[in-house]
């Protein structure tokens, strides 16, 4: 079977669609941010799928977004896991459900 746009696009879709209902339904912030990143990762499908089968002499411009996008979703993650190691040493916890008492 080859790959094709349509089988790309589907795929990009259910790997979006598990990501949303990761980072929406879970209550830890490990959960959420796993989520997340799925999520850029479909969409990160997409842009070499669209990039892949784009009539034949293109630039790529797919290629360079998802890398670019690779990057900015590793300074994310840097982040979100520097922000939760900081709320678990003051809370005990990661659930997100119990922070209702943050305070500058």
């Amino acid at each position: 079977m080859t790959p094709t746009l349509q089988l790309c696009l589907i795929v990009s879709a259910a790997l979006f669609s598990i990501g949303l209902l990761a980072a929406l339904s879970r209550r830890h912030a490990i959960f959420i941010l796993i989520g997340i990143e799925m999520m850029l990762a479909a969409a990160n499908l997409n842009f070499i799928a669209f990039w892949r089968f784009a009539p034949q002499p293109h630039p790529p411009t797919g290629v360079m977004v998802a890398i670019f996008s690779i990057a900015i979703a590793a300074a994310e993650a840097a982040v979100g896991l520097a922000l939760v190691i900081a709320v678990y040493r003051h809370y005990r916890t990661t659930n997100v459900d119990k922070l209702d008492q943050l305070k500058g």
